[in-house]
């Protein structure tokens, strides 16, 4: 019976000891570990002209606990996805206006000059 509560006060003395060693033991306002800022993603994007493939492929976001943090990575992808959809709505603009200058130009060539019909 005496061993075992010696080994009792034991595990109690050994896991009082860890925990003022993890928490700090009262050393200072914030303890041992100073308060480090939380990392910020360095905007690599350029605000003053349109993504490309390379400004895509060299973005990299900072780790957080958890993995990434999450408004970083949501801004980003709002981002890449607004301009995707301003250049998908170009394209569609380019694509209608070369349909109806094709069109317009079959016309022409299909449609005899009123001089040739004497």
């Amino acid at each position: 019976m005496v061993m075992f509560l010696f080994l009792v006060i034991a595990l109690a003395v050994v896991v009082a000891a860890v925990t003022l060693a993890v928490v700090g033991g009262g050393e200072g306002a914030t303890g041992p570990l100073p308060e480090v800022a939380p990392e910020r993603l360095d905007d690599s994007l350029p605000p003053d002209r349109p993504l490309g493939r390379a400004d895509v492929e060299s973005l990299r976001f900072p780790l957080a606990p958890r993995g990434y943090r999450m408004a970083d990575v949501d801004d980003a992808l709002g981002r890449l996805g607004a301009e995707l959809a301003e250049r998908d709505a170009r394209i569609a603009d380019l694509e209608s206006a070369l349909a109806g200058a094709q069109a317009a130009a079959h016309v022409r060539l299909d449609k005899p000059g009123q001089g040739d019909q004497r």
